[in-house]
């Protein structure tokens, strides 16, 4: 089943979206916005991950489609089934159309997926304190700031602050 929303579609990842995922993992600028750490990729790295994901049922991981091309990833990490809550990230590559509403359509649709059809409860994320985009992202899709743990990402160098934000789903 495809997730659509008013602009995008959430789908299953493909073995065609392998380089294009490759590409974004070895974007440098694009790495020093997230709160984890990557290595260059290499094409079997890719290969090697799709495979582990396919049968991963904590981590759900989609594809964001515009006008039909890949432009990015949604997933939904560390699915606790018992407390029903899980960690949303977002990333899109650098075709993606920007101030087009992509990304805000991409969370959305996730979000309506994780608790319309999975029942989670509450969705949360953990943002670098220097990832301005993300942060108003997140709160334009609801998300509310909950703390920042000081010092918590080492980034380039220097110390970095983790954000957290979370959504709880209204009864």
């Amino acid at each position: 089943m495809n997730i659509k929303g008013e602009k995008v579609v959430l789908r299953g990842i493909e073995p065609q979206d392998l380089e294009d995922i490759r590409e974004m993992t070895n974007d440098a600028d694009q790495e020093r916005l997230i709160g984890g750490w990557s290595y260059p990729a290499t094409k079997k790295h890719q290969e090697d991950w799709y495979q582990r994901i396919l049968s991963d049922r904590n981590n759900v991981r989609f594809a964001v489609e515009y006008d039909g091309i890949f432009v990015g990833l949604v997933n939904l990490i560390d699915i606790d089934w018992k407390n029903r809550c899980a960690e949303t990230s977002i990333r899109l590559t650098n075709k993606a159309p920007k101030r087009k509403g992509v990304g805000t359509d991409a969370l959305l649709s996730l979000v309506a997926y994780a608790f319309n059809e999975l029942n989670l409860h509450r969705l949360y994320a953990t943002i670098i304190d220097n990832n301005e985009i993300s942060k108003k992202l997140h709160q334009k899709c609801g998300y509310i700031l909950e703390g920042t743990q000081k010092d918590a990402i080492y980034k380039n160098g220097k110390y970095h602050d983790r954000v957290l934000m979370a959504l709880v789903r209204e009864n």
